[in-house]
């Protein structure tokens, strides 16, 4: 039972500790990228409180025994002059800041923090997606710390205010009657614990929360994404949907409920207790007792003290509650987002980089691979070799480990076993960036981009324009666009950007293939999208581009392998056979079946 509570208490000690460290290395980060912004906004904040905090304690005391005492008016209208002048200058610094400087500074900002998490997330390993905890934290990461480096130094801001006020009123009350701190410090005694306990329940709800706001998202995307549109007016679909969308809702209710009415009892009793109880009526009574009977204080220490008690409630409401759950939340949050900025790859760069200007020998070398987290590989004992200008055709059914295997010799995966060499050079020997050089790839989830047709061909900012419609030309690109090679594609960033079908859209990432200048290609089922037609086209382009590189070809169409030197058959991460077309049919075995079976639908 001891342990049992020890572990708790201990476990308590490091959240603190960890949320206390995220916040300092937020605000860190925040103050070297834009520390105009930081110091700015904190000091202006707490010099633009202190004027209310005086006016209402030093200033209105001043006024008050003025008034009390009869003396000439211009004592007071000189107070107000100077209190008017100082808020008026205040206000122009203000303002100047914020209208002219402060949303420069934002975007200075979110672009340096963007632009860590997007060079973190390129450098990082392709399997790393396939970990949940840290996509996950990625896409937290995209998604949050926008609003968490503003937070973390709004935090800030309020914090220093509060600290500023109430050192400043604390001054004020001590000069004036130091007794009167006694039922602070009761505030404080009373407001602390509830604080602590109000933060507690606002995490359990927002952990009980969670899983129903991953629903509510998921239905979100469901109602305003294309992908969805067309399967939800067809079908009834959309209907299960509404209801599932409607029970989540009632759920979301039934169980942020109990939390609320907690939350809400301690929040009456912290503020009631202490400030209607102890300030409003102790302070109330016990400086008039002072006032009235025993005349020991003026009319005017009256009035600073009780405002100033008040103002003090307030500041530490302020720390003891909503900041100490804004805190943990933060820090829960930047957690995540130091977790995937401190991620480590798994696929080192090596020292190579060579660039070849020829094909030169490929070969796998008894390979195996297992994806993280698999008990069962993908891949067994590969063995084969590519050599320069050879065609060759990876074929197999789905999950055979096709484009696995590609996947590995492009590096975006290390193998579990075995090596790949590459001119006889082990690929692990290589810098990444200048082994990629080596290769153009079309993959079966291809994208484009939203940039000019040029770009996306390029893949790079300044196209070579005739280079471009070469190779669009090979691909057999021949929709008409209004402004050529520098049309816009998508309508992200042009609302008249050109919407391209997806054999279009096809050509365009196989264009990428006859555009780039490099030893290997690679076409991960370069003719799924395309027509009998087109597809034939392209083989003819391809065998063409052949002349000038080593290709490997992957495709469930065999119509495509026709043409490879030589073919290799997987089955259940293993070459079950491989030999030419013509070898592979005399042998009449699972190639060949696989071959007829596609043949006789074409014949049908």
């Amino acid at each position: 039972m001891n342990d049992t509570l020890n572990k708790k208490s201990k476990d308590k000690e490091k959240e603190k500790a960890h949320s206390v460290r995220n916040y300092f290395f937020m605000l860190k980060l925040v103050f070297k990228v834009s520390p105009v912004l930081v110091v700015l906004m904190v000091v202006l904040d707490a010099l633009m409180n202190l004027p209310w905090t005086l006016f209402n304690v030093v200033v209105l005391k001043y006024v008050i025994d003025v008034v009390t005492e009869g003396t000439d008016l211009y004592r007071i209208a000189l107070v107000c002059v100077v209190f008017s002048v100082f808020v008026f200058v205040l206000n122009i610094i203000n303002t100047s800041f914020y209208e002219l400087n402060y949303h420069k500074q934002k975007q200075k900002l979110y672009h340096k923090i963007y632009s860590m998490i997007y060079e973190k997330a390129a450098r990082m390993d392709i399997s790393s997606y396939d970990d949940p905890k840290f996509y996950n934290d990625f896409v937290l990461a995209m998604n949050m710390m926008e609003s968490r480096a503003e937070t973390v130094i709004e935090d800030t801001q309020r914090l220093v205010t509060n600290f500023v006020s109430l050192t400043t009123i604390i001054s004020v009350i001590v000069s004036i009657d130091p007794v009167c701190l006694l039922f602070v410090v009761a505030c404080i005694v009373i407001m602390v614990p509830m604080g602590r306990v109000i933060s507690k329940i606002d995490v359990k709800r927002k952990e009980a929360m969670t899983p129903l706001d991953r629903k509510n998202l998921y239905f979100q995307r469901v109602f305003y994404l294309q992908d969805y549109a067309k399967e939800l007016r067809l079908n009834p679909y959309g209907e299960m949907i509404d209801r599932r969308y409607k029970k989540n809702i009632i759920d979301r209710l039934q169980t942020i409920s109990p939390f609320l009415r907690k939350q809400w009892q301690l929040y009456f009793c912290q503020e009631s207790l202490p400030m209607t109880l102890i300030i409003n009526f102790g302070v109330c009574m016990y400086m008039g007792y002072q006032a009235i009977v025993k005349k020991e204080v003026s009319l005017g220490d009256f009035v600073a003290t009780f405002n100033g008690v008040s103002t003090v409630s307030s500041s530490v409401f302020f720390l003891t509650s909503w900041f100490t759950i804004r805190f943990r939340e933060n820090g829960y949050q930047i957690e995540k987002f130091r977790r995937f900025m401190n991620a480590e790859e798994t696929i080192k760069d090596g020292t190579g980089t060579t660039k070849h200007e020829k094909p030169v020998s490929i070969k796998f070398n008894n390979v195996s691979f297992t994806y993280p987290g698999n008990d069962k590989p993908t891949l067994k004992n590969i063995n084969f070799e590519i050599k320069p200008y050879q065609k060759i055709a990876l074929v197999g059914y789905n999950g055979a480990g096709k484009t696995t295997l590609t996947n590995l010799l492009l590096r975006l995966y290390d193998v579990t076993e075995g090596s790949i060499t590459v001119g006889g050079k082990d690929i692990r020997e290589w810098d990444k960036k200048a082994y990629h050089r080596n290769f153009a790839a079309v993959f079966q989830d291809f994208a484009l981009f939203g940039a000019t047709l040029g770009e996306n061909v390029s893949m790079d900012a300044a196209p070579d324009a005739k280079r471009v419609e070469a190779a669009l030309k090979e691909s057999n690109f021949t929709k008409t666009l209004e402004n050529g090679t520098d049309t816009i594609l998508l309508r992200e960033f042009d609302d008249n950007g050109a919407s391209l079908s997806g054999g279009e859209a096809q050509k365009v990432a196989v264009a990428r293939v006859f555009y780039k200048d490099c030893p290997f290609a690679i076409l991960d089922e370069p003719s799924a999208n395309l027509d009998p037609v087109s597809e034939y086209a392209l083989n003819e382009a391809m065998v063409r581009a052949a002349k000038e590189k080593s290709v490997i070809f992957i495709s469930h169409r065999l119509s495509t392998t026709v043409m490879a030197d030589v073919i290799y058959m997987l089955e259940n991460g293993e070459i079950v056979e491989s030999g030419s077309h013509d070898e592979l049919m005399a042998k009449n075995g699972k190639y060949a079946y696989m071959f007829r079976l596609q043949a006789d639908k074409y014949k049908s």
